[in-house]
């Protein structure tokens, strides 16, 4: 069961790489949740769907890399590395985690990401008083 929702999860980043929709019919139940690490949430398969023909207009996912698995009961939590381009140059980058609810037939319910910045800095470096950089924030 774990290697079958393993193949699920990389057959979903999979379609990201390939801008290709490879089975969202068959992955995610019909109402599924799906909220992104910066907010906005998708209610429904069809809306998923939207969303990934939508955004595939607009950028290309250069990289997302599964780094680990964890499983327990009808939840995984996966531990990945996530690049990408948008049409006007910009590119993104950060590591992640995808908390995934499953139904009994190994479709998807819910799917939560966190995203963490990869510019990481020990602010206790120079002393014991913190220098934090004047850096803005990242979505996530």
């Amino acid at each position: 069961m774990q290697k079958k929702r393993e193949n699920i999860i990389r057959l979903w980043f999979d379609m990201w790489l390939e801008q290709k929709d490879l089975g969202m019919d068959e992955i995610f139940t019909e109402d599924a949740i799906y909220i992104e690490s910066w907010c906005p949430q998708y209610a429904s398969r069809n809306t998923i769907k939207h969303w990934f023909k939508e955004w595939n207009t607009r950028g290309k996912v250069l990289n997302w890399e599964i780094k680990q698995f964890f499983h327990k009961a009808d939840q995984t939590m996966v531990e990945w590395y996530f690049k990408n381009q948008m049409n006007n140059e910009q590119i993104e980058e950060f590591d992640g985690v995808s908390l995934i609810y499953w139904t009994e037939n190994d479709q998807i319910k819910f799917l939560k990401e966190f995203g963490c910045n990869r510019n990481n800095y020990d602010p206790y470096e120079n002393g014991d008083q913190p220098q934090f950089r004047d850096d803005k924030a990242n979505w996530f």
